[in-house]
């Protein structure tokens, strides 16, 4: 093998400075680029949908926090339906079908149907809202939801003077779903709200989130979103709507009723039986920030409590 000395080679072979430079920009560029198109091909188009989610409120009700990533809001799930661990729905979930999926709704109305999905949403004002969600654990994230007011549905089929809650229930589909086949909850899981809890407009019936459908570990394809409350409140899978006179049993009241209270307002004053409220732990994050009044919605729904003894009433 040749090798040529410094002074032994042609100026004519020496390449300027600037052509040099020039091209080392652009292997780098061609790397990058190279690297994108991988990660692209690796990740799926849900994995990188917060690449393009607009940062910033727009709307009234939004916060201007920094969303969650599409990974962590769906690989750290509470969703007992397929497990107790918090990686046990993205896990477990695979094979649980949402199609085709209908809603009976009946009570104390005077339109009581049962309605194929596709058909409940036609007409309904769909939109994006961030909300802060805080979990009764101590954790919390910021989700865009993609959704619609409850108060819309409400509206639509003429509930009685009668009917004063609601009340929900999730699929039972305990072959689909295995943590139904455990004995931790009494099964299918139920919830409810006041009336007028109900029709605030920050009260969401929720079919996505990231622009996306809901994936089966968050509650595909219907769940309840009621931001100022602990996430337990927001039913998933929903099957069943009810209209009712008299307050609803809600599943972990049932089963721990001086841990869970119906209303389960995020109240960082009511300490839970086993651990503070007083602060939580963004997913993400690794110092705790102080638990907001609830959940820092305080000035939109206060007034659905004034004069009640929210330590009573928790």
């Amino acid at each position: 093998m040749l090798i040529k000395r410094g002074n032994d080679i042609p100026s004519s072979e020496i390449t300027p400075e600037h052509i040099y430079v020039h091209r080392r920009a652009f292997l780098r560029a061609a790397a990058a680029a190279g690297i994108a198109v991988a990660l692209r091909e690796a990740f799926p188009e849900s994995l990188r949908a917060q690449d393009r989610w607009p940062q910033g409120k727009r709307g009234p009700y939004d916060t201007d926090e920094k969303p969650n990533t599409y990974k962590e809001i769906t690989t750290y799930n509470n969703f007992y339906e397929f497990g107790t661990d918090k990686g046990d729905p993205a896990k477990n979930s695979s094979l649980f079908k949402t199609k085709p999926w209908t809603v009976r709704i009946e009570g104390e109305l005077k339109r009581p149907a049962t309605y194929a999905l596709e058909d409940l949403l036609k007409g309904k004002t769909i939109e994006d809202r961030i909300y802060r969600f805080r979990c009764v654990e101590g954790w919390s994230m910021v989700i865009p939801w993609r959704g619609f007011q409850l108060s819309e549905l409400i509206k639509q089929v003429e509930p009685t003077s009668r009917a004063k809650y609601i009340a929900f229930e999730t699929v039972y589909r305990p072959e689909e779903m295995m943590g139904q086949r455990r004995p931790y909850l009494t099964w299918p899981y139920v919830e409810g709200l006041r009336m007028d809890e109900a029709m605030h407009p920050l009260t969401l019936l929720v079919t996505g989130l990231y622009g996306k459908d809901l994936p089966n570990q968050n509650g595909a394809p219907l769940r309840l979103i009621v931001p100022w409350k602990y996430g337990f409140k927001g039913i998933k899978s929903i099957v069943k709507i009810r209209f009712v006179e008299k307050e609803p049993p809600t599943t972990w009241n049932l089963a721990t009723p001086d841990e869970y209270g119906f209303y389960s307002n995020v109240n960082p004053d009511v300490d839970h039986p086993r651990w503070s409220q007083k602060t939580e732990r963004r997913i993400g994050e690794f110092l705790k920030r102080k638990t907001l009044m609830f959940n820092g919605y305080a000035e939109q729904v206060a007034h659905l409590y004034a004069g009640m003894d929210l330590r009573k009433y928790f």
